[in-house]
């Protein structure tokens, strides 16, 4: 048989062939189709705008702490802490009651009892604060205007004393012995201030300086005890005399208390906008009192606060 017999005599393929060539046909389609399913589907996911971070774009971006923006302007309160020196000075007064001891006597009238008092020296106490205060601002662009009340509790005090005595000899023949001790001091209790505030912000720091009047709750005391005896010659009998004066010992001067005193006070500082309405401070405080019943005060302090803005 030759070759070309071979090849014709193959025969046709029978029906189940053809069906199995169909089904072949049929499952590579349903292939081809679930690939091309899947690849639409990964397209159309892309432009979904969820899955895009569409919503991630949408939330507002998280506070800037150092340079966002901020209104500096309304009202606010807050309370803090600080730690204050305070320096006690002790004035002249001492020399005035000096003089008002020996008054209308002889002594008196012959020597100046006053010098003979020594200036007492200053004194410096330190101690914890506590404060709170309340205030209003207006922004004029970065320039920031305001006034501000506040009110502390301190509690520095001083007490100072000293002691003199001496034998002076009077022109009627009188030898005087007398001595005066003499007692000085304050505490301070609370004092408040109203201040002006001047700001320039940057951003969410302002930095600013203070100045205003102040008052002040004190306690004092300034007093002296005095003692005097004498001895003479009685220009009738020629007897030695000596002996306590009348109405000595004597103490002049008082202890008061809740007395109030004025001053000034001055300050700079810093503040930092944490929030919309929360903001945390730094500041040094000066206030001096004047002459408060023979004592001035100096009061220097560091302190640190948070308040709260409307």
């Amino acid at each position: 048989m030759t070759y070309g017999q071979c090849e014709g005599a193959r025969q046709a393929p029978g029906p189940g062939e053809i069906e199995m060539h169909i089904r072949s046909i049929a499952s590579a389609l349903g292939v081809a189709a679930l690939g091309l399913s899947l690849a639409g589907g990964a397209a159309a996911a892309a432009d979904y705008p969820v899955l895009r971070g569409s919503q991630v774009e949408d939330t507002p971006p998280p506070p800037d702490y150092f340079d966002g923006p901020f209104n500096w302007s309304g009202f606010y309160v807050g309370g803090g802490a600080g730690v204050s020196n305070t320096e006690f000075e002790p004035g002249t007064g001492l020399q005035d009651l000096a003089r008002y001891a020996f008054r209308n006597t002889t002594l008196g009238a012959e020597r100046d009892m006053g010098s003979f008092v020594n200036n007492l020296p200053s004194k410096r106490d330190s101690g914890a604060t506590f404060f709170g205060f309340a205030g209003y601002n207006v922004a004029f662009g970065d320039a920031v205007l305001g006034f501000e009340l506040d009110y502390t509790r301190a509690g520095q005090r001083y007490d100072v004393s000293d002691y003199i005595a001496r034998r002076s000899p009077t022109s009627d023949g009188t030898l005087n012995d007398w001595s005066m001790t003499t007692n000085q001091g304050a505490k301070l209790h609370d004092y408040a201030t109203a201040r002006l505030r001047m700001g320039w912000a940057f951003g969410r720091f302002m930095p600013f300086a203070t100045i205003g009047g102040a008052v002040g709750r004190f306690d004092t005391t300034s007093t002296i005890r005095a003692t005097w005896e004498f001895e003479r010659i009685n220009p009738v009998t020629g007897l030695v005399e000596s002996g306590r004066a009348s109405g000595y010992p004597l103490t002049v001067g008082s202890t008061k208390t809740d007395v109030y005193g004025f001053g000034l006070t001055a300050g700079a500082g810093i503040e930092w906008a944490l929030t919309d309405n929360l903001f945390l401070r730094g500041e040094y405080q000066l206030i001096r009192f004047a002459d408060v019943e023979g004592t001035t005060a100096t009061i220097n302090t560091a302190r640190v606060a948070a308040g709260l803005k409307f």
